[in-house]
């Protein structure tokens, strides 16, 4: 292209200057006669293009104060002193203004890339003198505009790595040239790298080689991959000793909010790398907007309980998102932060706000890793499942290297019943997470249980027995080749739920020693064989999975919160009541089911698989359509449907107590 634009305007030089000199033969030609060939160097003149992705981006640097002083002396006279006074046309605002009656295009309202921006620059500014700034003046000048426009902190230092990271307000605004004349790209020629976590905008004091994988490093943390972030900024420390921000990111990785996990001696570790005292710590971070970031996880990993520490630092994360509103990443942590506050506890009030911060930070970016995630873990549950579709059909696209980006979807469409969506999502995360394992050479007892445990419960919702019945077999096969409590205790978990769905009934291992598994686990498998003593008549193993159900509460009681414990309350007054309808005591044993279904009513709704494993209100109704109480029987499969919307079970019972 360059070749063909150089050509033309030499061309209409010898045109102009010499019209004396063309001459036509009349005859045919493969050539006009105009004009020369340009010569390479007359062509490397020009070929100063930069792309969208950045390629083509001279050395250089520049800081938005810098950027004042080249504006004034090289762009004012036309632009004005803040860049909207005119004469020429406006470069700052028009924010939200493209879809009025008065549209104004500015950098900050239409333009679609910050690289381009410097394009422009470079090649046709100042009008006056095109050509002549250096790289330096031109990232300082691209730097207070983008500054001006609200898209980066006044503390920004823009380079070659740091400006394609920018992401303008526009980006998704424009739709190809449908045209059949208009030029595209030849298919050789290279797409724009597509981002594989998603696309965020953290600008640091760092290096630009430590800063991308710093920058890798957030990404991570934002998906929850926290060993693979927890690598990256260690990578990043390793090319840059004193980068405070990675030694914040790695410490970060030890907190695992919404898991209920913070490994304290760890994080605690980290930080004494990087200085002996919080002060000493602070005193490296070379800006304000660090040293906020610093002192907000000073708070997490301070004095006190777990609790206290995490309201702290959800308050510091406000100031400094408050402090930087344009620093999205610092807006999103803050979501995140507010869920953790509610200590597992889904307070409506407390994830509303959440989910309201980090719809802010979609607008903004609707490529933020974080902001959608938090999105789907804020809506995640039949009443605001809706609300999180949208989040959860976009945040697997954008981080399509993140196995846990490909189970989140899963979240939203398990809440609203969606078992084919959750089925996909799942197994998609489900390779993904083995692709990940078998390349760093992780046993087996690194496997992705979690998504293993939801796609056997969605494939039960769909009949497939055998297929959940195969992801069974490959757990309990796991927990034999291992010693991992983590896997028995997912194990213990997918039995029970695979005998309450397919009513195979199981008793054996009643007395395994179950010492330090996952609570859930324990106490759903403990229910499914009580439950399967009460319908196969092993009356015996019934009431002895109630008498371990009554001590594996006890041993929690005081170390678990109460929204863990209840549920294991519940489902031990639901056994009972059902060793009292085997007694022929009904009345007595459908009152104790009332009595379970009140308690689990002023339970917040959950995720994912059921816990209690026997949804009380299913059981309710079971237990009154046996009894021939078909009326009351329907209004309890409604209310379980209405906090597990089309699970098989449940629907079960609905069709059979609907018939007249």
């Amino acid at each position: 292209m360059v070749h063909v634009l150089l050509n033309l305007f030499l061309i209409s030089l010898f045109l102009f200057g010499s019209p004396s000199a063309v001459v036509w033969s009349g005859e045919e030609s493969e050539s006009f006669h105009l004009g020369r060939v340009a010569t390479d160097e007359e062509v490397n003149a020009w070929d100063i293009d930069v792309g969208p992705d950045g390629e083509g981006l001279p050395v250089g640097r520049g800081t938005v104060e810098e950027g004042a002083q080249v504006f004034a002396e090289h762009c004012a006279s036309c632009h004005g002193a803040t860049g909207v006074e005119g004469p020429m046309l406006e470069l700052v605002g028009g924010q939200g203004t493209l879809a009025t009656s008065h549209p104004i295009k500015t950098i900050g309202s239409h333009w679609p890339y910050a690289t381009t921006l410097f394009d422009y620059i470079n090649r046709a500014m100042p009008f006056t003198a095109p050509q002549s700034m250096s790289p330096d003046q031109i990232y300082s000048v691209v730097a207070w505009l983008l500054f001006r426009n609200g898209l980066i902190e006044q503390d920004a230092v823009l380079n070659q790595d740091m400006l394609p990271t920018v992401r303008m307000l526009h980006r998704d605004g424009f739709v190809p040239d449908p045209r059949p004349d208009v030029h595209r790209p030849h298919p050789q020629q290279p797409k724009l790298p597509v981002p594989m976590l998603g696309e965020i905008h953290f600008p640091t004091s760092g290096s630009p080689k430590a800063q991308r994988h710093f920058l890798r490093g957030v990404l991570l943390l934002h998906n929850f991959e926290y060993d693979d972030a927890q690598v990256a900024f260690q990578r990043a420390q390793k090319i840059e000793h004193d980068f405070v921000m990675a030694y914040w990111g790695e410490a970060m990785t030890f907190n695992h909010t919404l898991w209920g996990e913070q490994y304290f001696d760890q994080a605690r570790e980290v930080l004494a790398r990087l200085g002996s005292s919080d002060e000493e710590r602070i005193a490296k971070a070379p800006t304000d907007r660090e040293q906020g970031y610093l002192q907000a996880m000073h708070a997490l990993y301070g004095e006190g309980k777990k609790v206290d520490r995490d309201r702290t630092y959800a308050d510091q994360m406000r100031v400094l998102s408050d402090r930087y509103p344009h620093d999205l990443d610092a807006a999103a942590f803050y979501a995140l932060a507010l869920l953790g506050t509610a200590q597992g506890e889904r307070d409506a009030k407390t994830y509303l706000q959440a989910a309201s911060i980090a719809e802010s930070v979609f607008q903004r970016n609707p490529r933020h890793p974080g902001a959608v995630h938090y999105m789907i873990h804020a809506y995640d549950d039949p009443e605001h499942a809706f609300l999180g579709l949208r989040a959860a059909r976009t945040y697997a696209k954008i981080a399509v290297a993140a196995p846990h980006a490909q189970h989140m979807p899963s979240h939203i469409f398990m809440a609203l019943g969606m078992w084919d969506e959750v089925i996909t999502a799942n197994e998609i995360s489900w390779t993904a997470s083995e692709t990940r394992r078998k390349q760093k050479s992780l046993g087996v007892g690194e496997r992705s249980y979690h998504t293993v445990y939801w796609l056997m419960y969605a494939y039960l919702q769909q009949g497939r027995v055998a297929d959940a019945k195969r992801l069974l077999d490959m757990v309990r096969d796991d927990a034999a080749q291992v010693e991992s409590r983590f896997v028995k205790g997912y194990l213990a978990a997918m039995r029970g739920t695979f005998i309450v769905e397919t009513q195979q009934w199981d008793v054996s291992g009643l007395e395994e020693d179950r010492a330090g598994l996952r609570f859930s686990g324990v106490t759903s498998e403990l229910f499914a064989m009580g439950l399967s003593g009460v319908k196969t008549g092993s009356m015996d193993i019934a009431r002895r999975a109630v008498a371990k159900l009554r001590d594996h509460i006890h041993s929690a009681t005081g170390t678990r919160s109460p929204s863990q414990v209840l549920p294991a309350r519940v489902m031990k007054k639901q056994l009972s009541a059902l060793l009292l309808a085997a007694e022929g005591k009904v009345d007595q044993s459908l009152r104790l089911l009332k009595e379970a279904t009140t308690m689990a009513d002023t339970l917040p709704f959950d995720y994912g698989p059921p816990f209690p494993v026997k949804p009380v209100h299913e059981l309710y109704g079971e237990q009154l359509l046996e009894s021939g109480r078909i009326n009351s029987a329907r209004a309890q499969f409604d209310l379980a449907l209405a906090r597990a919307p089309k699970r098989a079970l449940s629907l079960k019972g609905l069709a059979a107590s609907s018939i007249e």
